[in-house]
């Protein structure tokens, strides 16, 4: 019986996440196999299916799928070189985040893909411009909500880390960062879900080659089994990767409930 937060097992989480799934499928086909559905403007199951087969093993969808996940770890990588020094930096000492809060609030309004004219113009049409969009997206996102949460640490354990005698830096190396490292890196997995997001917009003009360029393609051939198959990959890639993330974060920080 389902009752507010309380937790269930493993196994029937997994269950019920992959009953979602049959039942999603189980619906789709039955709109477009039936008829209910025009294929025109949306594929059944089977044929995505084999269209994406095709696109594997004879159009080279392999080699895009492999510029589009590059893309995306390069960008998100990049930013978060930069955001999580940063993030730390403003959440630890207030004078820093008065410095830099007011613009990384107002940039982070700012939409990511506004700025495709002006990186290809300044960058070309090629990866630099693509990196560049993600970082963009990225950066200003993780920077305010990684000092969040530093600066949101319980205050009593700092208190009693200068009554121990640490030092100012020892209060960042000690309290800090261990006490925030566990949301930090739950932020970074959120984030790198919206990273995936920005490739796409960022491939969808001026590429050569990627998901996206693909998924543009097909459009102009009204081939929507390959822009579902598209699709459904960038999930597929973003749900391995994120239980990926998560894995790792619970092995990481055994302590914290995440």
């Amino acid at each position: 019986m389902l009752k507010p937060l309380r937790e269930v097992s493993p196994g029937a989480r997994s269950g019920l996440g992959l009953l979602f799934f049959v039942l999603f499928f189980a619906v789709w086909a039955f709109a477009t196999l039936g008829g209910f559905v025009s294929k025109t403007f949306l594929a059944d199951p089977i044929t995505m299916v084999r269209s994406g087969w095709t696109l594997l093993a004879e159009q080279g969808f392999a080699k895009d799928i492999g510029f589009t996940v590059w893309r995306v770890l390069g960008g998100f990588l990049l930013a978060a070189l930069i955001a999580v020094p940063l993030g730390v930096a403003m959440g630890a000492y207030k004078g820093i985040e008065a410095f830099f809060e007011p613009f990384v609030s107002f940039a982070r309004y700012l939409p990511a893909s506004a700025f495709i004219p002006l990186l290809i113009l300044w960058a070309g049409i090629g990866e630099a411009q693509k990196l560049s969009l993600i970082f963009l997206g990225s950066f200003f996102q993780l920077v305010l909500m990684i000092a969040m949460q530093v600066g949101g640490i319980r205050r009593d354990l700092v208190e009693a880390a200068y009554t121990l005698g640490a030092s100012d830096w020892g209060i960042v190396k000690r309290v800090l960062l261990p006490a925030a490292a566990p949301q930090v890196a739950e932020t970074l997995r959120l984030v790198l879900g919206w990273a995936w997001t920005y490739v796409i917009v960022a491939e969808l003009i001026g590429a050569s080659n990627g998901i996206g360029h693909m998924i543009t393609d097909s459009q102009a051939l009204l081939a929507t089994d390959q822009i579902i198959f598209g699709i459904i990959t960038i999930g597929v890639i973003g749900l391995v990767s994120d239980l990926a993330f998560k894995r790792a974060n619970r092995a990481m920080f055994r302590w914290a409930s995440i």
